[in-house]
């Protein structure tokens, strides 16, 4: 198996692992500090804007709990920064999310909180592999989808440590060396009497 396919099954693989990070969960992620304990937000401390898109909220707002008064505002400030391609971006993924069964969603969700769980630098490797899978020809990801599908626990933990092998290769970094196995002891020959 060349390079380029070795690079595009290790794609595969990260994919396979967290296809949630191509449809993110509607709400946003919880703020870094979230041990934290939330405030409520006032609803006079949203923009006009804010408001007028939160407006069906209006009459509860303050009897919602603070860490949802937190994402509605957060979510509602990123909505007004974007794009309308953007917004229609938004809406087909939220569509999406909400025609999948519901345990499709919470599997989704639980991917999510592990990827969130990740270092940023491995999140970063994730979602640039993430990026490549998405660029490759549809037979060519539906045949790299299907290969780890198909594979068994040991052989998928195999397929991950030869692309990290090869990986690092490509980066010119060495392998951290194996242990080889110790001979077994024999015993010392018998002392004559």
């Amino acid at each position: 198996m060349n390079n380029k396919k070795h690079a595009l099954l290790l794609t595969l693989l990260l994919v396979a692992m967290s296809p949630a990070f191509a449809q993110q969960p509607p709400e946003p992620p919880p703020p870094p500090n979230a041990s934290a304990p939330a405030t409520h937000v006032p609803w006079s401390s949203l923009s006009p804007e804010q408001q007028k898109l939160l407006s069906r909220y209006g009459n509860q707002w303050n009897t919602l709990p603070p860490e949802r008064q937190q994402a509605l505002s957060r979510g509602s400030q990123r909505w007004l920064g974007m794009s309308s391609q953007q917004r229609d971006l938004a809406r087909q993924r939220y569509d999406r999310w909400h025609s999948l069964p519901q345990d499709q969603r919470e599997a989704l969700r639980q991917r999510w909180e592990k990827f969130q769980s990740l270092p940023p630098n491995e999140q970063s490797a994730v979602r640039q592999n993430f990026h490549r899978f998405q660029q490759l020809p549809p037979q060519e990801r539906s045949e790299l989808r299907e290969r780890w599908h198909n594979a068994s626990p040991a052989q998928r933990q195999q397929m991950l440590q030869q692309s990290r092998e090869r990986r690092m290769q490509q980066r010119g970094q060495r392998m951290p060396m194996r242990p080889m196995p110790r001979p077994p002891m024999r015993p010392p020959p018998p002392r004559g009497h």
